[in-house]
C-alpha cells in the first residue's frame, strides 16, 4: 500500500513556502505603531477649579510647558509620544504640559494651597486604563510639600471599548476617571480615593514603528567641519510665540463672544500660543540685540469683536524686549503699535540658537488701547518665547504637537453624569480610511494559499495512488 507521508510533507513544504513569501516577519498580528503627536483634554476636577478661583481660596492657576485651555473647564496637554499594539490593544501616550494651582495666600506671601500637575500619561492594557501624572503639592493642614513622578493618579473606565486593530488616529472621548489611593495622597488630601474626577478625552496620531538606526562601520571616521564664527547680525531664521492672554482666548471662544480665531500668512497655532515665523532682520550676538519682523497674522472674531494682529515685530535691547504689531479693528489700522514688553535676559546664542522661553510679558498703554480697554496697562499677559538661529544647522524649537484631529475651537464642557464613553476610534478599526489592520488582508491571501496547497496535495496524492 502506497505511503502518503512524502506527499503530505511536500504539500506542507509548499504551504510554508507560500506563507513565508506572503507574510512578513511578525505579520501574525499588525505591526506595532508609535504614537507621534496628539492632545489630551482634561479638567482634572471642575469643582476643584471653582474652589481655587472662588472667594474662599481666592487663587488661580498658571499653565506651564505649553499647556492650553479649551472650553469652559478643560486643560489641553500636547505632543503625545508613546506606543500602540493593534493586535493586543496595548496603548501608551505621554503628553507634555502642566497646570499649577495656588490659593489661600498667606501674609508672608506663600500659598497654603500649592499644587502642580503635569505630564499626564495614559496607559491601557488588558481592557484596563490608568492615568499617571507628575505631582507636587502642599498637604492640606500640615503644609508638608511632597512630589512624585508618574503617580498612578486615576483609574479609567473604558466601558467595553475595543482598542484592537486601529490604524490611526486613535481617539477616546469622555472616559470616566476615578481618583486612586495614590492620587488622593498626591492631591494633598482635598479628595478621598474613589472620588470621580473629570473625564478625559484624547486624540493621537500613529506612525510606523521606527527601525533601529544602523551604526556606521568602525573604519568610517566622521569628519568634523570647522565651526564658523558667529557674526553680528547673522540671523538665519527666527520665530516668536505668544498666546496674547489666556483669559482673552477663553473670552473669544466662550459664551459671551461666541467667536473664534483665524490664522493667515503662515502663522501657526500651538494651542496656548500663536507662532509668527520666518523672522527677518538683524541680530547682534555680542550685544544680544535683535530687530526682526515676522510673517503671519491672527484675527479674533465674535460678538462685537473683530481684531487682527499682523506685521509682528520684536526688538530686544539692554535685556528688554518689545513686541509690536499692526492692529486692525473697527475698520481702522494702527501701524506698529507696541503691545507688550518682556524680559529678555541671557539672549546669547548656544549651539547656534539664541532663545527666550516663556519670558514674562506686560501690556503697554498702546496694547491696552488695542484691546479696547479690556485690560489696563501693566497687566500681565501671556509669556513670550523667542528664538533666533545664527547657524544654518540650528533648528527652531518645535511647536506643541496637537495631532491631526485636534481642533482650535473648544470642546463641549463636562458631560452629564449619565453620559457614556464614546470613542470614534475607541473601536479603532473604524477610525481610518486605510485598512484598520493588515491581518484581514493576510487572512484573505492565506485562503488562496490554502487553496493552492490543497491542490498540490491532491495532485501529489493522485500521482502516488496511480503509481
Amino acid at each position: 500500500m502506497p505511503s502518503f507521508r512524502p506527499a503530505r510533507a511536500f504539500a506542507v513544504a509548499i504551504l510554508a513556502a507560500l506563507l513565508g513569501a506572503l507574510l512578513p516577519a511578525g505579520a501574525a498580528h499588525a505591526a506595532d505603531r508609535t504614537v507621534q503627536g496628539g492632545r489630551l483634554d482634561w479638567g482634572i476636577k471642575s469643582s476643584f477649579q471653582s474652589y481655587v478661583t472662588g472667594p474662599i481660596a481666592n487663587g488661580g492657576s498658571r499653565l506651564t510647558s505649553g499647556a492650553a485651555t479649551v472650553g469652559s473647564s478643560n486643560f489641553r496637554f500636547h505632543s503625545a509620544k508613546g506606543a500602540y499594539d493593534p493586535a493586543t490593544g496595548a496603548f501608551e501616550a505621554r503628553f507634555t504640559g502642566g497646570v499649577h494651582f495656588t490659593g489661600h495666600r498667606q501674609p508672608n506671601g506663600s500659598n497654603e494651597l500649592d499644587l502642580a500637575i503635569s505630564r499626564p500619561t495614559v496607559k491601557i492594557s488588558g481592557g484596563r486604563g490608568m492615568l499617571y501624572v507628575d505631582m507636587s503639592s502642599k498637604a492640606k493642614g500640615s503644609g508638608k510639600v511632597t512630589s512624585g513622578s508618574q503617580v498612578a493618579f486615576a483609574s479609567l473606565n473604558l466601558g467595553g471599548i475595543n482598542m484592537k486593530g486601529g490604524a490611526g488616529p486613535i481617539g477616546l472621548n469622555n472616559i470616566p476617571a476615578t481618583l486612586t489611593t495614590q492620587g488622593a495622597t498626591a492631591f494633598a488630601g482635598y479628595y478621598t480615593a474613589g472620588t470621580p474626577l473629570d473625564p478625559i478625552s484624547l486624540s493621537v496620531d500613529l506612525a510606523a514603528a521606527q527601525q533601529p538606526e544602523k551604526k556606521p562601520a568602525e573604519s568610517a571616521k566622521p569628519s568634523k567641519a570647522p565651526k564658523k564664527p558667529q557674526q553680528a547680525g547673522a540671523l538665519q531664521d527666527a520665530a516668536v510665540d505668544w498666546g496674547v492672554r489666556r483669559t482673552f482666548r477663553e473670552y473669544v471662544t466662550g459664551a459671551i463672544a461666541q467667536g473664534k480665531w483665524t490664522l493667515s500668512g503662515g502663522a501657526q497655532d500651538g494651542g496656548a500660543l500663536f507662532r509668527f515665523p520666518q523672522g527677518k532682520g538683524t541680530y547682534d550676538a555680542e550685544k544680544q540685540t535683535l530687530d526682526a519682523a515676522f510673517a503671519g497674522a491672527v484675527r479674533f472674531t465674535g460678538e462685537q469683536l473683530d481684531l487682527t494682529l499682523t506685521q509682528v515685530k520684536t526688538t530686544v535691547t539692554a535685556g528688554k524686549g518689545t513686541l509690536s504689531a499692526d492692529v486692525i479693528s473697527a475698520g481702522k489700522t494702527e501701524k506698529a503699535v507696541p503691545l507688550i514688553t518682556f524680559v529678555a535676559k541671557d539672549f546669547a546664542p548656544k549651539n547656534g540658537l539664541a532663545a527666550l522661553t516663556e519670558a514674562p510679558a506686560t501690556l503697554t498703554a498702546g496694547g491696552a488701547k488695542a484691546f479696547g480697554g479690556m485690560y489696563k496697562a501693566g497687566t500681565e499677559m501671556d509669556p513670550v518665547s523667542l528664538a533666533v538661529t545664527v547657524d544654518k544647522k540650528a533648528q527652531l524649537p518645535a511647536l506643541p504637537d496637537l495631532g491631526s484631529a485636534a481642533e482650535p475651537t473648544p470642546q463641549p464642557s463636562t458631560p452629564k453624569a449619565d453620559a457614556k464613553p464614546v470613542s470614534p476610534a475607541a473601536t479603532p478599526a473604524a477610525s481610518s480610511t486605510e485598512s484598520s489592520s493588515p491581518v484581514g488582508a493576510y487572512i484573505a491571501a492565506g485562503a488562496g494559499v490554502l487553496l493552492v496547497a490543497g491542490l498540490a496535495l491532491y495532485v501529489v496524492r493522485r500521482r502516488t495512488t496511480q503509481n
